[in-house]
């Protein structure tokens, strides 16, 4: 009897099988693009609708000089403002008082810097300022963008009447795509519309709630304190990744409404939660405080982590939590928060982390930068009022 004749896998179908199983996924848009969180500066936070050819480009100057670039900040964005008209062929005018060079130069300028340059714009037919919106405009203003040599594109929500979000967005996604220039894609919807479970395949971040304001725990009309939008980001760690960020809104640390230790809790928790760090404060005038908050490599370091894994709340009791993020090495990266008025002793157990009671680890404080011995089972610290003890644990 004849043995049975061998099956052969076609070569065409057998490099599918490979490419297939073994070629890591890209990121959502398939560009390369945010593979770590963006990191950068933008103009709202602090300037609002003051902004202007000059400010831009002495922010660009400061992020050099102050060392933020050298510590992985790369984009200076304009925010809402930049833009008055549109003339007789439907192009997005700036304005020329503001920005009498042209926003071409000023990209050129940025990029002259080894910085990258973002704009603004919005998905409803004005802005949220009333300026001149991108509605029925989405891939001119790309193609404009495109030329202008812009990398970041912030998109807001503004004026959009009863658009769909995930169908404006992903037209404006298209129209980047199709620009011909890689631009990241800044989705500044709220949250409205749980972003978190559609963006993926639209952007590279999206924001989840209403916008930050510089306070602990107040709450406005349309905006919140940073610890209220912190208690938000707990259960969405799921859908963030590489290429593909849950955004809890910009950084408030050096705009004068909290204390240091305040703003040192709210960087760290922005870094656990792999949120992007975009810097809203006046970079020309730093304090040296603020400074070393924002250019801490080893808190950043947290941040940019390549596994790209968002934190999460691991304990919680009264006003004392821990909140910890997986690394790409094994390591943890633990944040305890003290919430109250007083300062508190807060502790961690290893099976919070993930970790058997009985693995030794080395402790690093990222705050203080020095190693604090090893330690098994357990870790604690005592933690001021109003802020956090960061540290690294390494089985």
């Amino acid at each position: 009897m004849n043995a049975p004749a061998k099956k052969v896998v076609p070569p065409t179908l057998l490099f599918c099988f490979v490419f297939l199983f073994f070629v890591p996924p890209a990121n959502a848009q398939g560009d390369g693009l945010a593979l770590t969180p963006p990191m950068g500066w933008n103009s709202w936070n602090r300037f609002a609708c003051n902004v202007s050819e000059d400010l831009v480009k002495s922010a660009a100057d400061a992020m050099v000089s102050s060392g933020m670039k050298d510590a992985g900040y790369e984009f200076i964005v304009i925010d809402d403002c930049w833009q008055i008209s549109r003339d007789s062929n439907g192009n997005i005018v700036a304005d020329e008082r503001k920005f009498p060079s042209g926003i071409k130069a000023l990209a050129d300028y940025i990029h002259s810097k080894g910085l990258k340059f973002g704009i603004y714009s919005d998905a409803g037919t004005q802005t949220c300022a009333k300026r001149p919106g991108s509605r029925g405009h989405e891939y001119q203003d790309a193609l404009q963008y495109a030329a202008w040599g812009v990398d970041y594109l912030k998109y807001d929500w503004c004026n959009t009447g009863a658009e769909n979000a995930q169908a404006a967005y992903t037209t404006m996604s298209d129209a980047l795509k199709s620009s011909g220039r890689p631009i990241v894609f800044s989705l500044c919807e709220w949250g409205t519309a749980k972003p978190w479970l559609w963006a993926k395949d639209v952007g590279n971040l999206w924001r989840t709630t209403g916008d930050i304001t510089d306070c602990w725990d107040c709450k406005k009309q349309y905006s919140m304190g940073w610890t209220k939008i912190l208690d938000l980001q707990d259960g969405l760690e799921t859908y963030a990744g590489p290429g593909h960020w849950n955004d809890p809104d910009m950084l408030e640390v050096g705009n004068g409404g909290m204390t240091t230790t305040e703003y040192r809790a709210h960087f760290t928790l922005w870094c656990i939660l792999a949120a992007p760090l975009i810097a809203g404060n006046d970079l020309k005038n730093m304090s040296p405080e603020i400074k070393e908050i924002l250019a801490n490599k080893e808190v950043i370091a947290v941040d940019q982590d390549a596994l790209g894994m968002q934190g999460r709340r691991v304990r919680k009791k009264g006003d004392a939590e821990v909140w910890a993020k997986q690394l790409k090495d094994g390591s943890r990266a633990v944040a305890l928060l003290n919430r109250g008025a007083a300062d508190a002793d807060i502790s961690v157990a290893w099976e919070d982390l993930g970790y058997p009671s009985h693995v030794s680890a080395n402790i690093r404080d990222l705050w203080a930068k020095k190693d604090l011995g090893k330690s098994s089972a357990t870790f604690s610290a005592r933690v001021p009022s109003h802020g956090v003890v960061m540290f690294r644990i390494t089985p």
